[in-house]
């Protein structure tokens, strides 16, 4: 029986994603729940389970195409209900076992998760223009160690400039094919060592083989970021503020920590100190974690911290966030953001993780940024940056002392945070930033 999937809803109300890759083709033999492709919401890459045990029959879509939510995608040959299934199963044609139960999983569809391995591959005709191979036989793990290593953006470029990755060498980490690899393949770009960071290649336009003008779709991420910062730009009147801060005695408290057998496994930054200040912060002045409902014409108040970690990713700027983060201690703290950076990194952010943030924090310190006005993520009251930890000159004890000092910057909405309660929310997290002993006593 053939059965069509069609693109799910993939929550927060997206309407289409962009097919990025199929890891199965024509033929494919998949099981349930196995990855058969990734697609790109307005949010984040998603990984597709497959609903269905079966075989492959069509692909509907090629990589880089845009798709509405509903239509088909992929098609399968699956077992007659309560019939004998196809070989899909074990592989000897007969099985008394029905057609396995769907039951909604996280983006809601598919069946309870059960570990799969790669699809086998049938043999199947490889064509190229005025080219044609006899019929090739790949195993999953002859296809996956002949493919370069690339991002799914830098694919569609090298796809749209009709150009081989394998010939392309990688210059990012462990020989990652990056944009500026393709293009500089391509003749637009030559590399110009020395500027970027350490292990990595900045590259300029190459005299006389450039392209005078590079344009790139506004889709995906991009396009997302760009509406929903705008929105907020205009609809949100913003205030920001700065507070210079000696954080010579935080950092110090830090250092002794990541000597402590109790913080081993997870890396204590500046961040850490300020995620868990954050959620303190709040607490003591809760409009900072509010909410303006236009429709309901209410301020909507949170008794609860989804703490939103602006994250820049190869995709653009994400800003995923920590479910309940105030029942987080520091260790707890740490650990959740190793793991959202981890997983933002390697562009896996579910939807459910950028939904629903209350309170974020951008750490533009790590730039080398001292302080910036930073744009509040739509729908939450304010936003702290973290600038950088600077080496300065100081008052320290009646004389100048070469001191730890950072620039918080926060932002607020003016319609739900006065400046009184701007300014203290900022004090105190100035305060547990110089000394963290004072989390307990404001705490």
């Amino acid at each position: 029986m053939i059965v069509d999937f069609k693109l799910p809803d993939l929550g927060e109300g997206l309407t289409e994603s962009e097919i990025v890759s199929w890891q199965v083709a024509v033929g494919d033999t998949v099981k349930l729940n196995q990855v058969i492709g990734e697609v790109e919401t307005a949010k984040a890459v998603v990984e597709l389970p497959s609903p269905y045990a079966g075989i492959v029959t069509a692909i509907a879509h090629e990589p880089g195409t845009v798709v509405e939510v509903g239509e088909v995608i992929i098609s399968f040959d699956v077992a007659e209900p309560g019939g004998a299934p196809n070989t899909a199963g074990d592989g000897n044609g007969a099985s008394s076992e029905p057609a396995p139960k769907r039951v909604p999983t996280l983006v809601g569809y598919g069946a309870d998760p059960e570990s799969s391995g790669r699809p086998a591959r049938r043999a199947r005709t490889l064509t190229i223009p005025a080219l044609s191979l006899a019929p090739v036989v790949e195993s999953a793990a002859q296809v996956q160690a002949d493919r370069p290593r690339s991002t799914p953006p830098v694919r569609k470029l090298a796809r749209d400039r009709e150009l081989d990755l394998t010939q392309i060498r990688g210059t990012g980490a462990r020989g990652l094919i990056t944009r500026e690899d393709v293009l500089a393949f391509a003749g637009d770009l030559a590399p110009v060592e020395g500027i970027a960071e350490p292990g990595s290649t900045s590259y300029l336009p190459a005299s006389g083989n450039m392209a005078r003008e590079v344009r790139t779709p506004i889709k995906g991420v991009r396009k997302f970021t760009a509406a929903a910062m705008v929105q907020s730009a205009f609809t949100a009147p913003h205030v920001t503020e700065f507070l210079n801060v000696d954080v010579t005695a935080g950092m110090e408290f830090l250092a002794r920590l990541r000597t402590s057998r109790e913080f081993a496994d997870v890396k204590l930054t500046p961040l850490t100190l300020a995620a868990k200040a954050v959620c303190i912060g709040v607490a003591r002045q809760p409009s900072l974690n509010s909410h303006w409902d236009e429709t309901n014409q209410e301020i909507v108040t949170m008794n609860y911290v989804n703490l939103g970690i602006a994250a820049a990713t190869p995709r653009g700027l994400i800003v995923p966030n920590i479910k309940d983060a105030q029942t987080l201690g520091l260790h707890g703290m740490a650990a959740a953001l190793g793991d959202l950076a981890g997983t933002a990194r390697s562009g896996k952010t579910p939807p459910t993780d950028l939904a629903g943030g209350t309170f974020s924090i951008t750490n533009i310190g790590v730039f080398g940024i001292d302080a910036g006005t930073p744009i509040l993520n739509p729908g939450e009251a304010g936003i702290l940056a973290l600038g950088a930890v600077r080496n300065m000159p100081w008052e320290y004890q009646g004389g100048i002392a070469l001191r730890s000092v950072m620039t918080l910057s926060l932002s607020f909405d003016h319609r739900l945070v006065d400046g009184e309660q701007g300014s203290r929310f900022l004090a105190d997290i100035g305060t547990m930033m110089a000394d963290p002993a004072m989390a307990l006593a404001l705490g």
